[in-house]
């Protein structure tokens, strides 16, 4: 079936009285696009990251309007037509097809080598006859983590260095479970994820039963540890890896906990450090007991990986 996308452009202080007019006439199913909810909602988020694509800031930037779909059918020219003479706007329309939503954005999510031993492999494809190297199969669904990222592949990268037998890993901030996964393929016995998004146990454990990972040596944790005390002690300590790809101002106040959770000669291996916050970082990292052993720098993006002093 074909759609008809049409998109009602106004100003931001008008968008609630369109939506409410919209729907007065039958449209359902609204999407808004809003430069100044982007911006709010950006500067009320600031501490989850530090950088925002460029592509997407230019989307937003003097957009306001207001979406909405209709069959490309007369019935629903029909309906659009009603949504026209009531608005008093002529929507921008582009025809679009069910396949569009459906598929279209897994273009963008190939397979990708990454390091010596591993293969991450999107859900969709086909796995090969004899791999020569252990596959990592993802769905990278509605959380972060997909392997194309810098800061995924130095951890990844890092990972496969330390990973074992008898290795327990703890993963901060696992979003779709990749790191804690690749752990778990890599050979590791545990791994116990964290995360304050409340998407993220589901994503991860999907992408676990898509490995074949057992739910006995993986376990998923919601909840934020800096601010609580309570998760902290439920995850325990004397994990030989600790893996934190957030951002700069999650892992600086992060950095005095890690090492509560490490074993004495226990690994930590950190990403999601931009451009010209790595010596910020660094100075945290060492003030809360660590060495850096290993500074990687690849896009524009840094990793540490450190060990107790």
């Amino acid at each position: 079936m074909q759609w008809i996308e049409a998109s009602f452009r106004t100003h931001s202080q008008d968008i609630d009285a369109l939506c409410e007019k919209l729907t007065e006439l039958g449209a359902d199913g609204l999407v808004i696009e809003d430069e100044a909810d982007f911006r709010r909602f950006l500067e009320e988020n600031r501490q989850y990251w530090d950088y925002v694509d460029e592509e997407l800031e230019a989307r937003y930037r003097g957009v306001s309007r207001v979406k909405l779909y209709v069959e490309d059918s007369p019935e629903g020219r029909s309906r659009l037509a009603a949504f026209t003479d009531g608005t008093g706007l002529e929507p921008e329309t582009r025809v679009v097809a069910d396949e569009d939503w459906a598929e279209n954005w897994k273009q963008y999510y190939k397979p990708i080598e990454i390091g010596e031993k591993l293969l991450i492999l999107p859900r969709w494809e086909p796995i090969p006859e004899n791999p020569e190297r252990l596959l990592l199969r993802l769905d990278p669904g509605l959380a972060f983590g997909t392997g194309a990222h810098a800061t995924t592949r130095m951890c990844l990268e890092e990972l496969e260095k330390y990973a074992g037998p008898e290795k327990f890993v703890l993963d901060l901030g696992c979003g779709s479970g990749i790191l804690g996964i690749g752990a778990l393929v890599l050979g590791c016995a545990y791994c116990a994820g964290c995360d304050v998004d409340p998407k993220s146990p589901e994503s991860a454990a999907e992408n676990a039963r898509l490995n074949g990972i057992r739910e006995s040596i993986y376990k998923m944790y919601v909840g934020d540890i800096i601010s609580d005390a309570g998760l902290r002690a439920e995850l325990g300590s004397g994990y030989d890896i600790v893996l934190a790809n957030i951002v700069s101002d999650v892992i600086i106040p992060l950095a005095p906990h890690v090492p509560g959770f490490m074993s004495p000669k226990g690994v930590f291996i950190t990403s999601g450090i931009i451009d010209g916050r790595e010596a910020e970082v660094q100075r945290a990292l060492e003030a809360a007991g660590f060495e850096i052993v290993e500074h990687l720098h690849e896009e524009d993006w840094h990793a540490f990986v450190c060990k107790l002093k």
